[in-house]
């Protein structure tokens, strides 16, 4: 006697548009370029983040970026390379990368939804948010490394410093 498994293979539905009434919500701008991809400007304390959202119905996962308006000089590359992956033992979820066409800075991130109805607002939002909030902390270690000329230990270290109270 042989079993066999019917695997029920649900599509998700598509996170984007749910993450468009986010982005409208926040009154960010935005271009829904198509069904799979969606490009938003966010503000931060310290610049604006360029967000690129990419779905893919095959394999019923979204990939996400973070890109910190941020050139790195190609002579500081490779203390950059230091200082993230130095980040990277940091983060619980996601992890920095740099692109390599224009050397910026970016926070990336993948969620499978395979099997799911879809991803839920508040998840969406929790991604975004943790996107936003690891470059905002970290952003100043890369200023550090890039213009001040420190060391990424160094950088990682200053900028990681907790403020008490306030001045």
């Amino acid at each position: 006697m042989s079993a066999h498994m019917s695997i029920a293979t649900e599509v998700a539905s598509n996170p984007l548009d749910v993450l468009e009434q986010i982005v409208s919500a926040n009154e960010w701008a935005f271009d829904r370029r198509n069904d799979a991809e969606m490009a938003v400007e966010a503000p931060g304390k310290w610049c604006d983040y360029g967000l690129y959202f990419s779905w893919s119905t095959e394999i019923s996962a979204m990939h996400f970026t973070c890109a910190f308006d941020l050139k790195v000089p190609e002579g500081r590359r490779s203390a950059l390379y230091e200082l993230l992956a130095l980040a990277n033992e940091r983060l619980w979820i996601g992890h920095f990368g740099m692109d390599q066409e224009d050397g910026m800075p970016v926070f990336r991130h993948s969620v499978l939804l395979r099997g799911a109805p879809g991803a839920s607002a508040e998840s969406l939002e929790d991604m975004v948010d943790i996107a936003i909030t690891e470059c905002e902390r970290f952003f100043p270690a890369f200023q550090f490394v890039l213009w001040g000329g420190k060391k990424p230990a160094e950088a990682l270290a200053a900028a990681m410093l907790e403020c008490v109270g306030e001045a």
